[in-house]
């Protein structure tokens, strides 16, 4: 329920493997290792599980995989694994691996919720529906313009996340102590750029953490999103409220009536771990000297956590919006509860015209406070075919239908 979607796979411990021996096989074809023994390294099969539990006492996972990978590999691919590198630099190289492929699937999950709520705001663009702010109803919107706000936020968090997979990571490598002092010239980071399909940095970035709070911002951002989608659906598939409900329902262990919103609540409970995790990896920034004692390591479970969090939140929020159902009868009896009140305003502007501003506002606010509908109430103030007029929800939508076609029109746009 937590690690849902493709992410979970992209960040398991395999896949962390993969990465590392991704970039031990990189650093040796960029230090010129014949391509037969860098194939070698990369496809070394390793314990992880071994590797684990070696890590605890190497203080990084990276000690403990160099001394298998060379026993592993031949004793001419050997003298290639990890050379000049220190633990630092794979790891934090194999985390850019890791995100990269992470983020591309997050920014997929997130264009597919988005293209579900352009699909409900196009068809709703007209469908009106109570607006409501502090939990109350106010003005009349339409459903089309509330998915069409779903749109906009979830097309910012997916391109926010997709500049930051194509810019703003970055390979490692530095050696010891940010130097480069093992190897002959500093253009091997740029051939393990190279090889690695990564941007080169302008210096080593070991105790430079921005990279990875730019990366845990844009995560956070897209989890912020997805809560706000998810939260919008919870509360329109209340039962009081009943606009909105799950296709794919769950039910309850003790109650048969129940059909809770499971996508979305799964959504928002992924979603809601991120900001606890964003402040781990923002607080652990203040890396000291050249190599962190502890700040580093502090990164480790976050990180990967972030990743899942987020992967999580879209994967379940893509599959709420894909299939969820919309009740326009109710939102139409949902406008009708309070009698005409949601049409206050209109109403005492077309009356302050006839009796003036103040004398309007107390006797709508009388009426609306004494429970009467407004038709009954101000019958004797207004004409019943313009009172009647005024009071129709569907008719003060204000910019609304234009707002959700901005709106339609920039996602269409978006490359």
């Amino acid at each position: 329920m937590l690690a849902a979607g493709p992410v979970r796979g992209a960040t398991s411990d395999t896949a962390w493997l993969r990465a590392m021996l991704a970039v031990e096989a990189a650093l040796a074809r960029a230090g010129g290792a014949p391509p037969e023994v860098a194939a070698e390294i990369g496809a070394a099969r390793l314990d992880v599980a071994a590797l684990g539990s070696a890590a605890a006492e190497a203080g990084n996972p990276v000690v403990p995989l160099v001394r298998a990978l060379r026993a592993a590999v031949s004793p001419a691919a050997s003298r290639y694994v990890h050379r000049g590198a220190t633990s630092q630099d794979i790891l934090d190289s194999a985390a850019m691996l890791v995100a990269r492929e992470a983020l591309g699937l997050i920014v997929a999950d997130l264009s597919a919720a988005s293209a579900a709520a352009a699909r409900l705001a196009e068809a709703h663009r007209d469908t009106p529906l109570a607006a409501r702010t502090l939990m109350q109803q106010a003005l009349p919107t339409t459903f089309g313009l509330v998915a069409a706000g779903w749109l906009t936020a979830l097309d910012g968090a997916a391109d926010r996340l997709a500049a930051v997979r194509d810019a703003g990571l970055a390979v490692q490598l530095g050696g010891a102590a940010g130097t480069l002092a093992a190897f002959d010239s500093p253009s091997i980071v740029d051939r393990l750029a190279a090889e690695l399909d990564l941007p080169a940095p302008v210096l080593p970035w070991h105790t430079d953490r921005t990279r990875i709070a730019d990366l845990a911002g844009a995560l956070g951002l897209a989890c912020g999103a997805v809560a706000k989608v998810a939260g919008d659906v919870v509360l329109h598939a209340q039962t009081e409220v009943g606009e909105l409900a799950e296709g794919q329902p769950g039910g309850s262990s003790s109650l048969p009536h129940k059909r809770n919103p499971v996508a979305a609540v799964s959504a928002r409970a992924c979603a809601a771990q991120a900001p606890g995790l964003v402040a781990t990896l923002l607080g652990a920034m203040g890396h000291e000297h050249q190599r962190a004692a502890g700040a580093w390591h502090a990164e480790w479970a976050p990180f990967t956590g972030l990743l899942r969090a987020a992967g999580s939140a879209a994967h379940w929020l893509a599959r709420c919006l894909a299939h969820v159902r919309v009740d326009t009868a109710r939102m139409r009896a949902n406008l009708d509860l309070t009698g005409g009140a949601l049409l206050a305003e209109r109403v005492s502007a077309a009356l302050a015209a006839k009796v003036g501003a103040t004398e309007a506002h107390d006797l709508v606010r009388d009426a609306v406070a004494g429970g009467r509908p407004l038709a009954e109430a101000l019958a004797g103030h207004l004409d019943p075919a313009r009172l009647a007029a005024l009071l129709d929800p569907a008719s003060y939508l204000g910019a609304a239908p234009a707002l959700t076609d901005r709106a339609l029109k920039r996602h269409g746009e978006r490359p």
